[in-house]
């Protein structure tokens, strides 16, 4: 049977914000739980007192505060070269039988120094690359499917540690770091070892500084 404190548990773990606030007790406990009434009252199908739940929210034991793993700020206060490139555009394209074709023309024929990235998921693929080359992808693929494209795009990549794999919650702070800053992120493009985020050319400033503040995070 569902307890006050597994419903606790269930909402905590899908909301990190409110979890983390609540990991370094920098919430008032007596209006969480008054937050908590009518949902949790909800989930149990009976009326519940917010004593019960402020007792529930002292007595959570969240997992350990990656904030405070050795390796996870090592990481973070070592991370490699930051790397902005400005004036691109991502176009997504519906898959098809001859979008690997275009493609590979298109790395037949483009200057290997631009920025580039291509990533294929499951129903359709994203291009990344320099405004410069827009009419030639634009050429070239004349004969797919173009769902979306958005220019006025900047790159900031990041190069990070080779244990990075190792390390849990690290996409986590920068992606929570993003979330407090208010930016929002276009696109993710990553490898092994490097990381790139694409924003908006008017935020990118923005982007940057928020990403040179993680190593206090």
């Amino acid at each position: 049977m569902k307890t006050i404190a597994d419903c606790v548990e269930e909402i905590l773990v899908t909301q990190p914000f409110l979890e983390e606030a609540l990991s370094r007790r920098i919430i008032n406990f007596s209006a969480l739980a008054e937050e908590l009434q009518e949902p949790i009252s909800g989930m149990l199908r009976k009326p519940v007192k917010t004593g019960a739940i402020m007792m529930a929210l002292r007595r959570y034991n969240p997992p350990k505060d990656l904030r405070h793993s050795n390796n996870l700020k090592s990481i973070l206060n070592n991370l490699g070269d930051i790397t902005v490139r400005s004036n691109l555009v991502d176009f997504t394209f519906k898959n098809s039988s001859t979008l690997f074709l275009s493609h590979s023309k298109i790395l037949e024929s483009i200057n290997t120094t631009i920025f580039y990235g291509f990533s294929k998921g499951i129903h359709e693929s994203n291009l990344v690359i320099s405004m410069s080359e827009k009419e030639k992808i634009q050429s070239q693929f004349a004969d797919e499917i173009m769902t979306s494209t958005q220019d006025n795009l900047s790159a900031i990549s990041i190069a990070l540690p080779e244990n990075n794999t190792q390390v849990p919650g690290l996409y986590y702070q920068i992606f929570k770091r993003f979330a407090w800053e208010g930016i929002s992120l276009h696109e993710v493009i990553s490898t092994t070892n490097e990381f790139s985020v694409l924003v908006e050319n008017d935020t990118v400033d923005k982007a940057f500084s928020a990403i040179k503040k993680l190593g206090y995070t």
